[in-house]
């Protein structure tokens, strides 16, 4: 519901009483911005994302060039993260890593959110045998572990970028699902719900108008959230052979290909270990300013 604030304002030769328009979503904005983590967490994200994208233009080196007689060499000003095994820059191959983490995260996330939205609000709104029916199958799919589920995914279709894509995105969907289901369970019987079914409005209309526009603000903070966690089942799939295949720049990749040379080339694993941590901890602390903004009484 939209709140009407009073504004000092001068004119004709006195204080004038000015209404300001205020929207709950204008609020969340107003302690958005008022929250440091979230705001240090957003710059990371940010950070992150531009590096991602401008790689072709911050790259010092190809990220894909083999340079033997400079293999394990330490950072420099010519190796700003020095070289891996294989003579490669690894500050280039976190950039161009980044691309690749950063799509897995985010496709796989809108993946499991589409999916989950819809299978969350057919069982809410129909109920019955329908919920049973759905509630049962997410259940059965919480009851592996995620990256178990994960490495199932692809181990049965083969290693490769897009079955990382779609093993990432498939094993989140329970959660969008379950969450989605509580929010219309709490929506289908509130008024405005119940004046547009008195109006003879249809039971997609009133899903797909009503409820699932007011549903999604919990979605839209799981779904922030959703994505570190994506990274880092990307990351463990590729640090066991099973995401992006090689010479491609995955972030998980590069750990494995660094672990043999942790004691005299530490570099080649500390550099891409920081990358994710870095980029995770940034979706962290914006999901959780995020939810903290869009829910005050989170806080309380």
């Amino acid at each position: 519901m939209t709140a009407l604030a009073p504004v000092t304002g001068v004119g004709m030769g006195g204080p004038l009483a000015v209404l300001k328009r205020r929207t709950p979503w204008t609020d969340a904005w107003a302690r958005l911005r008022r929250d440091r983590a979230a705001l240090v967490g957003f710059g990371l994200v940010f950070t992150m994302m531009v590096l991602a994208i401008a790689a072709p233009l911050v790259a010092t080196h190809d990220p894909l060039e083999q340079e033997l007689l400079k293999r394990l060499k330490p950072p420099s000003a010519e190796f700003w993260f020095g070289t891996d095994d294989l003579g490669r820059d690894v500050f280039s191959r976190i950039l161009y890593g980044g691309r690749i983490s950063l799509r897995v995260g985010i496709t796989a996330v809108i993946m499991g959110t589409t999916i989950g939205a819809l299978l969350g609000s057919v069982a809410g709104y129909a109920g019955g045998w329908v919920d049973s029916l759905i509630s049962r199958a997410m259940e059965i799919v919480l009851a592996f572990p995620g990256t178990l589920l994960a490495i199932a995914v692809v181990a049965a279709r083969g290693p490769g970028l897009e079955n990382t894509l779609l093993a990432v995105g498939l094993v989140s969907v329970p959660v969008y699902a379950r969450l989605m289901r509580g929010s219309v369970l709490s929506l289908r019987e509130r008024e405005f719900v119940t004046a547009a079914r008195c109006l003879g409005a249809s039971d997609r209309r009133i899903l797909f108008q009503h409820i699932l526009p007011n549903g999604l603000t919990p979605l839209i903070v799981q779904s922030t959230l959703g994505i570190a966690g994506a990274i880092v089942e990307a990351a463990a799939l590729g640090f066991l052979g099973l995401g992006a295949q090689p010479p491609a720049p995955e972030w998980g990749a590069m750990l494995t290909d660094g672990r043999n040379f942790l004691l005299n080339a530490p570099w080649a694993m500390i550099f891409p270990g920081l990358a994710i941590m870095m980029t995770v901890l940034g979706f962290n602390l914006f999901g959780d300013g995020l939810r903290d903004a869009l829910d005050p009484q989170m806080k309380q």
